[in-house]
């Protein structure tokens, strides 16, 4: 009976997530579609493209989108000293006289770590405080000479935006970037609309159990961490003293057909629809690597996720990873073709997505696949045996 037990809990999550889609695209347009299972579990609604999903760490390069406007309006400089941008001094106290720029946090070069935490911090906290616990820092490795995939990062560069525009980080993405794209996507569900809202996949862990946005069609009373108090007072929020209320690293709700859209960006190197929303050197700067693994210069794994997906990272730009990199210890080739995609993974909640594009060929995939292990299992990659037959 207990093996019995066992193999059909490993068959819950290895071959038969709660949820499937994976959306095919050109620079012209969605070329097909494939989606399986249920949105929400309890209520038997079945998922579609449409759908929108926290899509996870895919929201960093959606996010660095945002930067880059910002960059191209004169209002942010990717190399300047992070500690003018934010207003108080950034150091890594065991290397004090190295500055932290805009360039290496979004590339996990900083030295910042998510060991301390930062997902705690609530409405009226401040962000900083949390730097001041010594485990925020990889006190080994100097910035600028190690990546270390770390969440963390990312609250820093919303905080850094909040500060060089004084608007609050959900609504000055929605006014960068999800607007011009027409996108219904949001990093607040008080900005998406009620439609939309409606159509949230419910994110399950590998158990079958509902771990995130099961809101019963509803948006939910408050979107955000609330005070210390308990309250959810949106008008006590304060531009840069926390970048991590609207979770910049991870807390898009956006449908794979919009996602796409995203991937056709890329595509078309800044433009689409025949509009541009970025230079072509802009996307460039993102898409080219900062950083290349070699022994001795970065993990190649999320530290959240343990030694398993080693080989996981081995190229990396301003929130952009790169596939298929050659040379021992990687293992980042989900489509097994050795072609050089750029985009970024996410897992969290249950989830693991991608977004994927072929810039040379002009092609790109989304995927994502909800009642997933934390881990990625199963797969001749880093990646898992699903994402790899989502990649095809």
């Amino acid at each position: 009976m207990v093996c019995l037990l066992l193999l059909l809990s490993a068959d819950a999550w290895a071959g038969e997530p709660v949820a499937t889609v994976r959306v095919a695209f050109d620079r012209h347009g969605i070329t097909a579609i494939r989606m399986h299972g249920h949105a929400d579990q309890a209520t038997g609604r079945r998922i579609t493209a449409d759908d929108p999903v926290r899509i996870a760490s895919i929201a960093k390069l959606v996010t660095a989108l945002g930067v880059m406007r910002l960059v191209e309006a004169g209002k942010l400089d990717l190399d300047a000293d992070a500690s003018t941008l934010l207003g108080w001094r950034l150091r890594n106290p065991a290397f004090p006289d190295t500055p932290i720029t805009l360039r290496l946090l979004l590339s996990h070069r900083s030295s910042l770590t998510d060991t301390a935490g930062y997902w705690q911090t609530p409405l009226g906290g401040e962000l900083r405080d949390i730097l001041k616990d010594p485990r925020a820092w990889d006190t080994k490795h100097a910035p600028g000479t190690y990546f270390r995939y770390a969440n963390l990062n990312f609250p820093l560069v919303a905080q850094i935006m909040e500060r060089a525009t004084g608007e609050r980080f959900d609504k000055l993405m929605q006014r960068l970037v999800l607007q011009p794209l027409g996108l219904d996507a949001c990093f607040n569900w008080a900005l998406c609309s009620d439609a939309t809202a409606a159509r949230a996949v419910v994110l399950y862990d590998a158990a079958g159990k509902p771990v995130k946005d099961d809101h019963h069609g509803r948006k939910p009373a408050c979107p955000v961490t609330p005070a210390s108090d308990g309250s959810c007072d949106l008008s006590r929020w304060r531009a840069g003293e926390n970048g991590a209320l609207f979770s910049p690293q991870g807390g898009l709700r956006i449908s794979a057909k919009d996602l796409a859209r995203i991937g056709q960006l890329l595509l078309g190197d800044g433009r689409i629809d025949g509009k541009r929303l970025l230079k072509s050197s802009s996307i460039r700067t993102m898409t080219t690597p900062e950083w290349q693994y070699r022994p001795g210069n970065g993990l190649t794994y999320e530290e959240d996720d343990g030694h398993i997906d080693q080989g996981f990272f081995c190229r990396y730009g301003l929130a952009v990873q790169t596939l298929a990199t050659p040379g021992q210890g990687c293992r980042d080739d989900p489509f097994g073709d050795g072609v050089p995609r750029v985009g970024h993974s996410g897992s969290a909640y249950g989830l693991q997505a991608g977004l994927w594009v072929d810039r040379k060929h002009g092609t790109g995939v989304v995927w994502f696949a909800t009642g997933m292990p934390d881990e990625r299992e199963g797969g001749r990659s880093a990646f898992s045996a699903v994402e790899e037959a989502l990649a095809h």
